[in-house]
């Protein structure tokens, strides 16, 4: 079945082919037969209903300094001209994020997108993990100062990040007797309108941060992310470490949890991260870590994607329209 495919992302040539989960997945979707077209959210248009997007024919190598070749663009019906979009736009989740999410929903899931637009608005990586009580370690959302306050009494080691960043931006630890937190939040709150959350600090994170990933709802294998010697952050593009690590039996349990929900809510491709026993986020809007797994274990997780993806189109029906210039 050759599928025509658009991927809504950050600027491909800001990519690096050796370690991008989406160059994977285009270059997976190549060699199927699939016909590629890219195009950054802000070439998305809705008028009367009809949605398009000014798009370049793409072609991907895995060459470092060489991974693509840009076709002159053309304007797509997103609802007639392709059947599957890929939604790989990186965080921050904010409204420039959320208006696409609106903007795809009105071509899904005749034109299926991955991740379904509604759901990914409806779960952002940091609130949608709370829906499964347990899991988490203590976290608090806030911005009450008081509220704040007495979570670091009961957890004086703690972890404040942003709640709708990425990549660990913004994530700091405090230590106990650290004084800092009133001139962190007085700085947070001066510059967003967004609770933050307060998250007791676990110390397993000194042997890593694992990123399980999940192809509809299943796991399909795991790496594990150590962070920088003193560091808190394992996230690969600020010095963590990758390294191969095997699916223990709580990490199976945590996915057995989570993922008929994610199943059901149409996230066919979801990363969540595992620190010791406790799950800290579910990511769905463009999740990484596709190529150092394949790398440690031959397991390719967007080959597994695209032949879900395969089979639902093959269930339902591809638009027959034409590219108008």
């Amino acid at each position: 079945m050759a599928l025509r495919v658009a991927i809504q992302m950050d600027p491909i040539e800001l990519a690096n082919p050796e370690v991008d989960t989406t160059v994977l997945m285009a270059l997976n979707a190549q060699a199927r037969g699939h016909s590629l077209w890219v195009y950054q959210p802000e070439r998305l248009a809705l008028e009367d209903g009809h949605v398009t997007a000014r798009a370049h024919p793409l072609e991907v190598r895995a060459t470092p300094g060489d991974h693509y070749t840009l076709g002159e663009p053309v304007l797509l019906d997103l609802a007639e001209d392709v059947d599957v979009v890929l939604l790989r736009q990186d965080p921050p989740f904010d409204m420039h994020y959320i208006t696409a999410t609106h903007i795809l929903e009105h071509i899904h899931p005749e034109t299926l997108v991955v991740n379904d637009p509604v759901e990914v608005r409806n779960a952002p990586e940091k609130l949608f993990v709370t829906r499964f009580k347990g899991l988490q370690p203590p976290t608090l959302i806030s911005r009450d100062l008081r509220a704040i306050a007495e979570f670091r009494l009961r957890f004086p080691d703690m972890i404040l990040k942003p709640l709708y960043g990425g990549g660990g931006s913004g994530v700091t630890r405090l230590k106990p007797g650290d004084g800092n937190l009133d001139a962190l939040l007085e700085l947070h709150f001066a510059l967003n309108r967004e609770p933050v959350i307060c998250q007791a600090f676990l110390p397993a994170i000194a042997q890593g941060d694992k990123r399980i990933l999940l192809v509809d709802g299943e796991p399909v294998g795991v790496i594990n992310r150590v962070p920088a010697e003193g560091a808190v952050r394992s996230n690969l593009h600020v010095g963590g470490r990758a390294e191969a690590v095997e699916l223990t039996a709580r990490d199976r349990e945590l996915c057995a949890t989570i993922g008929p929900d994610l199943r059901t809510r149409g996230l066919i491709f979801v990363g969540v991260d595992v620190i010791g026993d406790y799950l800290t986020e579910i990511n769905v809007t463009s999740p990484t870590g596709a190529q150092q797994l394949k790398r440690f274990t031959g397991v390719d997780a967007t080959a597994l994607m695209w032949d879900r993806i395969e089979a639902l189109r093959a269930e339902g029906h591809a638009g027959l329209g034409l590219f108008r210039n």
